[in-house]
């Protein structure tokens, strides 16, 4: 089934971490959502996510946007309390600390909802892990990046006592596992898109 959109509200309010366009940093969430825009957009993008929440009757979202066809290269991948849903588009690839090519729209989107309970530390560990898990990924797969040079991240969580989701720990290891299998399922479903 394919959609121009993926909208995932929550259950109940979560805490959010991200570096979203639209509603990032830390705040409350009902959900998010993965705003497919044109491939040439330089639109008002505070204003268009804010009419998308608006027309499709949504409050408190915190809003991602693509040029990636969200329908056909959203994966998403379960491991334990984490769920990642990711969407890839690799025409821009970047290596951090290096001067980028000249700019072309595409991104990596990369959301985590985790069902535990979370400080905003343990929170941060995760942007950091499923970070590593990205990068590793990417070189993996013979991309010579560490991602694009417009990746967005975000981490929701209930607010709680975990304050840890490194590498050494259980919640990390099944953040690790969750982006390697999304990103890697997403980065063929993208690549086959190029084909046709």
């Amino acid at each position: 089934m394919e959609f121009e959109h993926l909208i995932r509200p929550f259950n109940e309010p979560m805490l959010a971490l991200s570096n979203a366009p639209y509603r990032g940093g830390l705040t409350k969430a009902n959900g998010f959502f993965f705003m497919m825009v044109h491939k040439d957009y330089a639109g008002d993008y505070k204003a268009d996510c804010h009419a998308f929440e608006m027309e499709h009757g949504l409050k408190n979202f915190v809003g991602f946007m693509t040029a990636a066809d969200v329908g056909k290269v959203l994966s998403v991948a379960k491991n334990g309390s984490v769920r990642a849903y990711i969407t890839a588009g690799i025409t821009n690839p970047a290596i951090a600390g290096e001067v980028p090519p000249p700019w072309k729209l595409g991104t990596i989107n990369l959301a985590l909802v985790i069902e535990d309970g979370l400080t905003v530390g343990a929170m941060a560990n995760a942007i950091m892990t499923a970070t590593e898990a990205k990068t590793y990924t990417l070189l993996k797969l013979g991309y010579n990046a560490t991602g694009t040079t417009s990746d967005g991240i975000g981490v929701f969580a209930f607010e709680g006592e975990i304050e840890w989701a490194g590498t050494a720990t259980e919640l990390g290891i099944n953040i690790g596992k969750a982006v390697r299998e999304a990103l890697e399922e997403s980065l063929r479903k993208w690549e086959a898109t190029k084909v046709k």
